[in-house]
């Protein structure tokens, strides 16, 4: 069998890939907002990512509001086709 990305293998950052995976860009209140988790855990898991190369995290001001959006990065995109792989292997689909 495969091996898991231990990265992938955590239910916030799979969740945020899947997320970045479907749509070209979304922002950090659009992440909290549909995986329910805290701020605080969306932006370390958002760094972790990011350390990874697995996304790209862009921060502006929309007005004088500051506003941080994220992107998968074709590695990011590279890594989630592999993870998928893999489950499935795990699964035997």
């Amino acid at each position: 069998m495969k091996e898991l990305d231990p990265l992938l293998h955590n239910q916030l950052r799979l969740s945020i890939m899947a997320l970045l995976a479907q749509n070209e860009s979304v922002t950090f209140s659009y992440i909290v907002d549909k995986t329910d988790a805290s701020r605080g855990n969306v932006s370390v898991q958002l760094t972790n990512l990011e350390e990874a190369g697995y996304i790209e995290v862009q921060k502006k001001f929309v007005g004088k509001k500051p506003q941080t959006s994220a992107s998968i990065t074709s590695t990011g995109m590279q890594a989630m086709q592999e993870y998928t792989e893999a489950l499935k292997s795990y699964l035997d689909l």
